[in-house]
């Protein structure tokens, strides 16, 4: 059995130029991942090499370019265990691969008094485009509520999912309380009674295998920031027939194969989704990304993950004021770590850390629902990955020992 001494004794940071170059413990992953060398350069390399339009021009230039904006499709599919390719979708971000489900399927496909459920615990983004959709078709959006350690019953589930229930939209991974939800369960009672299952997959994409497949899965979305790839690019996989049901999210250029002064013919999938110049640049550093995964594996990384969160865990419990929210046991924190400070703002926490070269999140993390159900206001986020070491969360510990004296709470 590997001790937890030698998961972390690789230093990953080299393949960081950032963290490599920048004396910093970097605990914000769960906002946005840093990238490795081969993934700059797997984008620096597109606009070098292959510059030119994708999916349009017939010179070389142009077909490399489409090349390398349909292997980091292929890429993607294989990466999630899509059945077919054309079920990949590029979008911005998660943000935009959720809305775009709310606007192609939700507002074509529900009637008044037709029930989205989804948690109190959902991403702001899983969560506004259903009340837009709700708003504009008469449809209701019911909440499920969890406990105060993040826990939802499949009682819970069984509740809320009814035949009025059209779709159900959640969170694979908290990213506030990095809690590992009943997806499972849920896409299970959707389809029982005819509802769609939509997950979003931006907390747990990075940090475990995905098999959209044996999830079952109709929607699921994730961004490319967040596993290490640029900004600018994101996922959405959605089963085939139901996007091939579905009408375009935006209209302009590539998405059509033919127009005319009184009417078009959509492109087939993929295209009929991707409107406009795509992000090839960042297609091509999200496949680099995916490599670099792969490479390391998901065993590597969840064990790591989790011994690094072991630590830090057992850490901050140790620290007079320091209250953890969520799970009290860490194998319920899958790298993420919500506290606050007795008499101290999170800002102010994020500050004082900042200023000794910790960089962690404080705010609502675009979830304030769940923070007004579980009572509390603003609170402080410590996000971790697998090329975080234990010096990081020395540091860590180390300045948050010394906040409420440098409060002016004393010792």
């Amino acid at each position: 059995m590997v001790s937890d001494k030698d998961l972390l004794a690789y230093d990953y940071k080299n393949d960081f130029p950032l963290l490599a170059n920048m004396d910093v413990a970097y605990l914000d992953n769960a906002a946005t991942a840093q990238r490795p060398l081969c993934v700059i350069e797997a984008e620096r390399d597109f606009y070098l090499k292959h510059n030119a339009n994708p999916l349009r021009g017939l010179y070389q230039l142009a077909m490399e370019a489409t090349d390398d904006y349909e292997d980091a499709r292929a890429a993607v599919q294989k990466f999630i265990n899509a059945k077919y390719f054309e079920e990949i979708i590029f979008t911005r971000n998660t943000t935009e691969s959720l809305n775009l489900v709310a606007y192609s399927y939700a507002l074509h496909n529900l009637q008044p008094g037709d029930e989205i459920v989804t948690t109190i615990m959902e991403h702001h983004s899983n969560m506004l485009p259903w009340r837009m959709a709700a708003a504009q078709t008469g449809a209701v959006v019911k909440y499920i509520e969890c406990a105060a350690d993040g826990s939802i019953t499949d009682e819970a589930l069984t509740q809320a999912i009814t035949p009025r229930t059209k779709i159900v939209a959640m969170a694979q991974v908290s990213n506030v309380l990095g809690r590992l939800n009943p997806v499972e369960k849920a896409i299970e009672l959707a389809h029982k009674v005819g509802a769609v299952a939509v997950i979003d997959a931006a907390q747990s994409a990075p940090h475990m295998a995905i098999d959209v497949q044996k999830l079952d899965a109709d929607f699921l979305a994730f961004s490319g920031h967040k596993m290490m790839g640029p900004m600018g690019i994101g996922v959405l996989y959605g089963k085939k027939n139901l996007l091939d049901a579905m009408p375009p999210f935006m209209s302009g250029g590539e998405m059509i194969s033919m127009v005319s002064r009184d009417g078009q013919e959509y492109a087939p999938l993929p295209h009929k989704f991707e409107a406009g110049t795509v992000n090839a640049g960042a297609a091509a550093g999200l496949h680099a990304a995916i490599d670099y995964i792969n490479s390391i594996g998901f065993d590597v990384i969840e064990a790591r993950e989790a011994a690094l969160t072991k630590l830090t865990f057992e850490g901050m419990r140790q620290i007079e004021g320091v209250r953890i929210i969520g799970a009290p046991d860490v194998e319920n924190h899958k790298g993420i770590i919500t506290f606050t400070i007795d008499g101290v703002h999170p800002h102010d926490i994020a500050a004082i850390l900042d200023a000794d070269g910790v960089n962690i999140r404080a705010g609502n993390h675009c979830a304030q629902p769940l923070l007004d159900h579980l009572c509390t206001g603003a609170t402080a986020r410590v996000s971790l990955a697998f090329y975080n070491d234990e010096a990081d969360v020395r540091r860590l510990l180390d300045s948050l020992k010394t906040i409420r004296e440098r409060m002016g709470y004393g010792r």
